[in-house]
């Protein structure tokens, strides 16, 4: 079983950045596609973007596409959300999600989630 922990969320004003981190515990990381989701209040959880086993493929919602890049570093068991040009409507807890196939958006699909980190983006 692999344990995720988000970091990085935070308030910041519309055409900030924010680097979201997602650490992993367990020797398999490398072994699982890896994603991130996000859910604002009243809505569903939607996904944003996801990462193959080895970083080399990326997957983007439209919304995010072009302004939030995903990664990894297996060595450090941690996938990364850049986020720039921040716009309001990004406003959300992010969680970080694992162990579904690279190229679902369905987070049904992903075995494992961490706890969640908001982020706020204030016009």
């Amino acid at each position: 079983q692999v344990q995720l922990v988000e970091s990085g969320g935070g308030l910041v004003q519309a055409g900030g950045s924010l680097r979201l981190s997602c650490a992993a515990s367990g020797r398999t990381f490398s072994s699982y596609a890896m994603g991130w989701f996000r859910q604002a209040p009243g809505k569903e959880r939607e996904f944003v973007a996801s990462v193959s086993t080895s970083g080399r493929s990326t997957y983007y919602a439209d919304s995010v596409k072009g302004r939030f890049t995903i990664s990894r570093d297996n060595a450090k068991n941690t996938v990364y959300l850049q986020m720039n040009s921040l716009k309001p409507e990004d406003t959300a807890v992010y969680y970080c999600a694992g162990g579904g196939p690279y190229g679902s958006t369905r987070g049904a699909d992903f075995g494992f989630w961490g706890q969640g980190t908001q982020v706020t983006v204030s016009s």
